[in-house]
């Protein structure tokens, strides 16, 4: 396993462009076993889970051919429909098989999924929408097994399906019922259906591929099922939470970044807490001309941040609050402000591994049931940390740009799962960092 090494201290300057967005990469990747035509993909990032994707569709019968940041998978062999564990446990988003494999080929069997340990994520929603749809779901030593009813041809129905859960909606199991939706006989309304933009872009492809899909981005869309699906070519949105990611460790180190690609709408929540704090994102080039800025999913902006940071109150929530995957990046740039700051998790309460960390480079952090309170310290100091998932991971990396002396970040595999080699993207804006095999 590897390390970064980082010694803070170092403005960061220069330019970075914005990669195609995980959280939409996989289930658009999942979407190609709903057809036996070729699906194009363009801007895929190369990122550990979009490897283990391309790996657990080709056991599921699915050839690829990537050249450069586009791959094209085509289903070449519909009678492979089991997710085996030793794939499934490394992410969670393999279970975005399971609704287009039930849909297309009548039956699927998928490992309980892994991923991050970020606290409870259960998969029983994605298991009710399926059983709305006349799914039957049977559970045996850690696989579920989903089948088609018999008695409508071996075909989904379409129905009446409810996604809301205790934190909300679930964005993996909107994207699963609504691909399995696509192929079902009949209408299906979600209803509480999330409102990601990742989710939006997975609808778009399933339309750009023959699906009929209405209410897109809001709690309720309406699929009216069709019997066949067709190839497609399909631009992968930019990736919002790399983009967060990258403004937040911009602004801690008092640097002048340009960040292109940068998808502007889709940070609403994020943009406003992070201009209370005293950092700001303008628009570049074209985009600043005269009559005023609309958002974007492509922009180029610049970050600039205040000599001091003001203390907030953030909640996340689902989309469009603040996101949850941009909770601990925010929780490092806030233990240097003035005052105290308060963070409260709304969508995964236990998602706190990254304050242990923290506190040991200096912060200064109550942890009081889902909220953390923040007081800022003057400055963060060098410690070894541990990662101990891809977000957390990326909050410390953001801590340690900012650190007096060096920080070593141990198990940064859960880095390369969501960020595409980081170290280098950092190292070309003149941070002191680089990757070294674990002792």
């Amino acid at each position: 396993m590897d390390s970064f090494i980082i010694r803070g201290g170092r403005p960061l300057r220069g330019t970075v462009r914005i990669n195609g967005a995980k959280n939409a990469c996989l289930p658009l990747m999942a979407a190609a076993l709903l057809t036996d035509q070729p699906v194009t993909l363009r801007g895929v990032p190369a990122l550990s889970d979009v490897r283990s994707m391309e790996r657990l569709l080709a056991t599921l019968g699915c050839e690829l051919s990537a050249q450069g940041t586009t791959r094209t998978l085509r289903g070449t062999d519909d009678s492979k429909n089991t997710a085996d564990y030793d794939l499934m446990r490394t992410m969670r988003a393999g279970i975005c098989t399971l609704g287009p494999l039930v849909a297309a080929r009548g039956t699927a069997t998928v490992s309980m999924p892994g991923g991050c340990a970020i606290g409870d994520r259960p998969v029983d929603l994605h298991l009710r929408g399926l059983r709305a749809l006349g799914a039957e779901i049977s559970l045996d030593a850690g696989y579920i097994t989903a089948t088609a009813p018999a008695d409508n041809g071996g075909r989904l129905r379409g129905g009446h399906v409810f996604l809301g859960g205790p934190n909300g909606s679930t964005a993996l199991g909107t994207a699963n019922v609504m691909s399995a939706a696509a192929l079902a006989t009949g209408t299906t309304v979600i209803e509480c259906a999330a409102c990601e933009p990742e989710i939006e872009d997975v609808g778009r492809l399933l339309i750009a591929m023959g699906a009929k899909i209405t209410g897109l981005g809001s709690p309720r869309v309406t699929i009216e099922g069709v019997d066949a699906l067709g190839g497609a070519t399909h631009d992968v949105i930019p990736d919002r939470i790399e983009a967060g990611t990258y403004v937040m460790a911009a602004a801690i180190t008092g640097g002048d970044v340009v960040l292109e690609n940068f998808p502007t709408v889709t940070l609403g929540a994020a943009l406003d807490r992070l201009n209370e704090v005293g950092v700001t994102v303008r628009p570049e080039g074209a985009n600043a001309a005269p009559g005023g800025f609309i958002p974007g999913m492509t922009d180029t902006v610049r970050v600039h941040a205040a000599r001091r940071f003001n203390p907030v109150q953030v909640v996340t929530q689902p989309h469009p609050g603040f996101p949850t995957d941009l909770q601990a990046q925010m929780m490092a740039l806030l233990t240097v402000a003035d005052g105290n700051a308060i963070i409260t998790e709304k969508i995964f309460p236990d998602r706190f591994l990254h304050v242990a960390e923290l506190l040991r480079m200096g912060a200064d952090i109550t942890r009081v049931g889902p909220s953390a309170m923040i007081t800022g310290v003057r400055e963060l100091v060098g410690a070894p940390v541990m990662c101990s998932d891809l977000r957390a991971s990326a909050g410390l990396v953001i801590a340690g740009l900012a650190a007096k002396g060096t920080t070593t970040l141990n198990r940064v595999y859960h880095l390369d799962r969501g960020y595409e080699k980081m170290e280098v993207t950092l190292q070309a804006l003149g941070a002191d960092i680089e990757r070294v095999k674990e002792n």
